[in-house]
């Protein structure tokens, strides 16, 4: 890890309601870094570690630890208590934690922001066949996981389900215990995000032994997501992503690594989007769907529709697109 000049912060950080304060500090040169990412079960861990040593191959002498967490909002309280260096996180989480709203309702960590984009990112939600759920709105009473505590998933799904007075009999656990529940009939389905239209590992794996359905929104409830919710829009999946499934509407938001102004100078952030460009290829060999994806375009785009970059990465990545 860095060493800070926060480090007078560390035992008063354990609640979200002291993460205001963090937004004052020091940084110092990388030599070890700590990753948050998500569960190991998940397709972002492997392209986080493939990540990891994109940034060791381009900055000599640095090390970098991934570590298991859970996912978006769990890393940014991660980043406010100066446990990790950098971390995963989808667009409305980063949105809300820099504007104080949703999960960081009046706690705002105006200093976080992104490092590199790296994929946009869909949300499935995946029902057994046997239980015969075909909407949002037939989970009512249904035990169901709605994502990993403290992931974007879990924001969402939970938003969305309250919304509309969903009252499913919400199950909280990792990835790992939702397939295990599905497996063994304790819950009808869960809610994971995964790499844009492809099928998660995990989801993968159910299907090698379960019949599995994928729910969509409706045009009434994306519009209230949308509505009520900073940064979240919509696609269209395809029809056939698994057996059996109908196109159909569902959440997608980009997926970024983020980290604070407070605990990382200009020159970090500027290497590690470097090595993260000038080694693409070993992200491309964990994720083949990244062969074409031109990051320093998406950085720049991204940038342009209102998300703040470090400002080291940001002159990166501007320099890299010719921008």
């Amino acid at each position: 890890m860095f060493q800070h000049k926060l480090t007078g912060f560390r035992a008063a950080m354990g609640a979200i309601s002291a993460v205001g304060a963090m937004a004052l500090g020091g940084a110092a040169s990388a030599k070890d870094l700590t990753m948050g990412t998500t569960s190991p079960t998940s397709s972002h861990f492997t392209i986080s570690v493939a990540m990891s040593k994109a940034i060791e191959t381009g900055m000599e002498g640095t090390n970098v630890s991934v570590i298991e967490t859970g996912a978006s909002v769990d890393n940014v309280l991660r980043l406010a208590r100066d446990e990790i260096d950098l971390g995963l996180a989808t667009t409305d989480i980063l949105i809300s934690a820099r504007n104080g709203t949703g999960k960081f309702e009046g706690n705002a960590i105006p200093d976080t922001v992104a490092l590199y984009p790296y994929s946009a990112s869909i949300l499935l939600i995946a029902v057994t066949d046997e239980s015969g759920v075909t909407t949002l709105d037939e989970l009512d009473g249904k035990k169901f996981n709605p994502g990993i505590r403290g992931s974007a998933a879990e924001t969402l799904t939970t938003g969305v389900l309250s919304m509309f007075d969903i009252n499913a009999d919400l199950v909280h656990g990792a990835v790992g215990d939702a397939v295990e529940g599905i497996k063994n009939r304790q819950i009808v389905g869960y809610s994971k995000y995964g790499a844009a239209d492809s099928v998660d590992a995990s989801l993968q794996e159910l299907m090698t032994s379960t019949k599995m359905r994928l729910i969509g929104f409706t045009e009434e409830q994306e519009k209230a997501a949308t509505g009520a919710m900073e940064g979240v829009g919509f696609t269209t999946l395809p029809a056939e992503l698994i057996p059996g499934s109908e196109a159909m509407r569902v959440p997608k938001l980009n997926v970024f690594f983020l980290t604070r102004t407070g605990v990382m100078d200009d020159q970090t952030a500027y290497d590690i989007a470097r090595s993260i460009h000038q080694n693409m290829s070993l992200l491309t060999e964990a994720w083949p769907q990244l062969a074409d994806y031109d990051i320093a375009a998406d950085a720049v785009a991204t940038m342009e529709a209102g998300i703040t970059y470090h400002p080291g990465a940001e002159r990166y990545w501007r320099e890299a697109a010719g921008s």
